[in-house]
């Protein structure tokens, strides 16, 4: 890359990895697969009035494999609605290869609540509650006389793990409880209840973001009624390879805070800056990190929204002092933070 370029990126761009996924992408679907265990098996002869448990009656085999879709709508950035389709598995006695004893098919549309807490700018941590439509298909279950299909409605909630690989794509592990599922065979007066438990990976993959806000350009208007509001400017040093602000920077910069809390129409302009030690492309990168790291702080402790701020990195190619020693390398390890100058109208101005 030759010295004379560097990326003037939008803060929008900038600050892209560091969003929750789920906050950007308002729809979102994916697949997910693995494992369901059966549980909680009972069972009720409404003829008779007696209870069983088939759990301990038979050789249940608990286990099999589980797959299903879904998709769902961001409402807010920490609540969605859910809704898929799971095919879970078949119940049937240990040793039954050919399933001449019985077995009974499930499934379940579901549609649920996902309540999101962002851990930390690539994990999500979240929890489901709703409800599932089940859907059973048996046969050969003792006393039966022909192939039933049943359904019900039923609770389930679940917890899982998100993992954001780029703002479009990422990867869960989860658990959900599908609770008392049922079949009631043809020519008996039992009904079977049982609980599933699915636990899996899911792969998603979000869209419908807006694209990035660029502030429009707007001409300033010259009026007798208007005043000048001169600019601020604060230099923040950084430690070498760092992109972290400590409690003295935090202190620097209220200044700017104040001025954009205190002004609706301030703007902020953030430019990072390295000094010459590692390559141009690193510190091109890091330049940006700084300008970042400076920019959501103002941005998320301040409320400052993402339209009036503009974030720049320009690597090593400006430096205010020499590289050729170690003082000189600290001055250049900055970031410049200005809230440029602008008008405003006198009575709005003696408000402030």
């Amino acid at each position: 890359m030759s010295k004379a370029r560097f990326a003037i990126l939008p803060l929008a761009l900038l600050i892209s990895g560091a969003v929750n996924a789920a906050t950007e992408n308002p729809f979102y679907a994916g697949v997910r697969a693995g494992g369901v265990h059966y549980a909680d098996f009972d069972s009720k002869n409404y003829a008779a009035g007696t209870y069983g448990n088939p759990g301990s009656e038979y050789r249940i085999d608990r286990d099999d494999f589980a797959a299903g879709l879904f998709m769902g709508y961001n409402v807010t950035p920490w609540f969605a609605i859910e809704g898929g389709y799971t095919w879970l598995g078949e119940v049937t006695l240990k040793g039954d290869k050919y399933h001449d004893q019985g077995k009974v098919e499930q499934q379940a549309i579901d549609l649920v609540g996902k309540f999101t807490y962002q851990a930390t700018d690539k994990v999500d941590l979240y929890t489901k509650v709703g409800g599932a439509w089940q859907f059973t298909r048996s046969k050969g279950l003792p006393g039966q006389t022909t192939t039933d299909r049943d359904d019900s409605l039923i609770a389930t909630a679940g917890l899982g793990a998100e993992y954001h690989f780029t703002d479009n794509l990422s990867a869960r592990a989860e658990y959900q409880y599908y609770h008392n599922m049922e079949a009631k065979p043809t020519g008996t007066d039992t009904k079977y209840n049982w609980d599933a438990n699915y636990y899996g990976v899911s792969l998603v993959y979000g869209w419908g973001a807006p694209a990035p806000v660029v502030a429009p350009v707007v001409e300033e208007v010259v009026e007798a009624t208007t005043v000048q509001v001169e600019p601020i400017s604060v230099t923040m040093p950084f430690a070498f390879d760092s992109d972290k602000l400590t409690a003295e920077d935090e202190a620097r910069l209220e200044p700017i805070a104040q001025r954009l809390v205190n002004f609706p129409n301030a703007e902020l302009v953030v430019i990072g800056h390295t000094d010459s030690r590692g390559s141009e492309a690193y510190n091109q990168k890091l330049s940006e990190e700084r300008a970042k790291t400076v920019a959501l702080y103002l941005m998320k402790h301040f409320n400052i929204d993402a339209s009036r701020v503009k974030g720049e990195g320009r690597g090593e190619l400006y430096p205010v002092a020499s590289n050729d020693t170690a003082e000189g390398r600290a001055q250049n390890r900055r970031v410049d933070v200005t809230t440029p100058g602008f008008e405003i109208e006198s009575e709005a101005a003696a408000a402030q």
